[in-house]
Order: structure tokens, then C-alpha cells, then sequence
């Protein structure tokens, strides 16, 4: 399998950025990372999907308010770099900084603020349904515009898909 980021290639069980020369797990090692704290190898490993597509979402089911994966969810985003930010009792966002040559990738080619730096930015959103809740995630990279609405990159990943679905079963949820 390869996977591209504009042109450059990351090959499972290559250990290095083809983008930035740094050095990731395999990616058999990344189901035993903490889901919340891998965005940055994202930037070299995953594809960004063009603008026209909508973000990818990743959504399970839980019968009852799922507080104990919200709780983990802000819990978890607590390092160095990292912000939460929750909207109401629907939205909770954990945005990060990106290491110095990936936030150069995403400023050089979408265009971005040097001034503003993109991040990495996972959201959960709670949607009240019949059968109890539905959780929606989001990964994308938020970057900042010199001019006008910033970009949000879609980020896809089976890898991260699956830790998303892994995830989602141990709080409880049915993954969609």
C-alpha cells in the first residue's frame, strides 16, 4: 500500500517521511498509540484529500450520552501545544500544533498565514437520535487564510479510521 501527501510517499514498514525525513512507527504500531496523540506523524503519513471532498466522517452509536468518551477526549488533550475547546454540550474540538516542516507544507501549499500556524484538529460532534447518540468524528487541518475563511484539510486514514472504530466500541458505541 502507498499512500501520498502531494506527491510524496510513505510505504508501510518504511520508518521515514519521505515529506519531512522523520521517523514513525510502523503502522502496526500506531494501534498501540494513544488515539489523541498522533496527529503530528499524520501530517507525513496520511493523504490529504482535495477540497472538493467532503471531510470524512466517523461516526457509532451509543444508546445513552456518551460523557465518559467526552470526559477521555479533554482529558486527553492536555500536552504541550494542545487546546480543547468544547461548544455546548454538542461539540468538542482538541486542536494541536503540526511539527515546523509539516506546518511549512500546509502554509506553502494551501496557501496559508505564516502568522497563524495550521494546527490538527479532531472534533466530536453529539447528535440526539431516536435510538440514543450519535457521535461524529472529524480530523482535519485547520489553515489559517491571508486572506478570507481558513482551509480545513480533510485527513483520511484507514489507520486512524480504525483506531476511531476501536475507540468508539471500548466507550460503548456500535462504529457506523
Amino acid at each position: 500500500m502507498l499512500v501520498t501527501l502531494k506527491g510524496n510517499q510513505y510505504r508501510p514498514g518504511k520508518q521515514t517521511c519521505a515529506m519531512c525525513r522523520t521517523v514513525y512507527p510502523r503502522a502496526r504500531e500506531f494501534k498501540r498509540m494513544k488515539l489523541f496523540h498522533f496527529f503530528p506523524a499524520m501530517a507525513c503519513i496520511v493523504a490529504c484529500a482535495p477540497q472538493d471532498v467532503p471531510i470524512p466522517s466517523r461516526s457509532a452509536q451509543f444508546e445513552s450520552f456518551p460523557k465518559r468518551l467526552f470526559d477521555t477526549f479533554e482529558t486527553s488533550c492536555s500536552g504541550p501545544g494542545e487546546s480543547f475547546k468544547k461548544t455546548g454540550n454538542q461539540v468538542f474540538e482538541c486542536s494541536e500544533f503540526l511539527p515546523p516542516k509539516a506546518t511549512a507544507f500546509l502554509i506553502l501549499n494551501y496557501d496559508g498565514h505564516p502568522q497563524e500556524l495550521p494546527q490538527s484538529v479532531m472534533r466530536l460532534t453529539s447528535t440526539k437520535t431516536n435510538a440514543g447518540y450519535r457521535v461524529d468524528a472529524h480530523v482535519f487541518f485547520h489553515v489559517p487564510q491571508k486572506t478570507g475563511a481558513a482551509v480545513e484539510v480533510p485527513v483520511e486514514s484507514k489507520v486512524l479510521n480504525q483506531a476511531i472504530g476501536e475507540l468508539y466500541q471500548t466507550m460503548g458505541g456500535s462504529p457506523n
